[in-house]
């Protein structure tokens, strides 16, 4: 990555580019449903070089009331996109994103469809799987359980993926073969 940002120019320190980042990132995932404020937080603690911030760095950074970045981190944490830890030496808390935040993201998200595919399960029983209801509840978990046993598949495959990667050591001409693959 440091290859990257060293050949096109970007500083990986320069706070404007960060912060042009953030907002960008931040659009696509209020686009996808997730709250402004905490997807702005979010992206600041996936941006920043620790990966974790202070209360009043975030304020600062995304210009952004306390009040706001309280509530914003409060969301982050109760959805387990981030976690508080003390800073040490000081009375601080930092708001810290883990580099796993996505495969950790989607094995809950497995365990959320064991979970549904149970309730289902309860309610076919309940309806009788050839009511109307029924049929759509039949067809709900069919798909659950298809979804729950490629995302096994997936998070497995990325475990695998992940150990022959070198993250800090990836080259330019590696992430554009992967941009374009994943373009296409």
């Amino acid at each position: 990555m440091k290859e990257i940002m060293s050949e096109s120019g970007n500083s990986p320190r320069n706070p404007a580019r960060r912060a042009q980042f953030v907002e960008s990132f931040a659009a696509v995932l209020s686009e996808a449903g997730f709250p402004p404020m905490p997807a702005r937080v979010f992206a600041a603690l996936l941006a920043s070089d620790s990966c974790a911030l202070t209360a009043a760095e975030l304020s600062g950074s995304l210009r952004a009331s306390p009040a706001a970045i309280s509530g914003a981190v409060r969301y982050l944490m109760q959805i387990n996109l981030a976690s508080r830890e003390r800073k040490p030496g000081s009375r601080r808390d930092l708001y810290r994103v883990h580099n796993d935040v996505w495969y950790e993201t989607m094995a809950r998200r497995d365990r959320v469809l064991f979970r549904c595919e149970q309730s289902l399960r309860e309610g076919i029983v309940l309806l009788g799987g050839a009511s109307g209801g029924g049929v759509r509840l039949v067809e709900t978990l069919a798909f659950f359980e298809f979804m729950q046993y490629e995302l096994r598949t997936l998070l497995e495959r990325w475990r695998e993926r992940k150990k022959r990667i070198n993250f800090a050591a990836v080259k330019r001409s590696s992430h554009e073969r992967t941009s374009r693959r994943f373009r296409a």
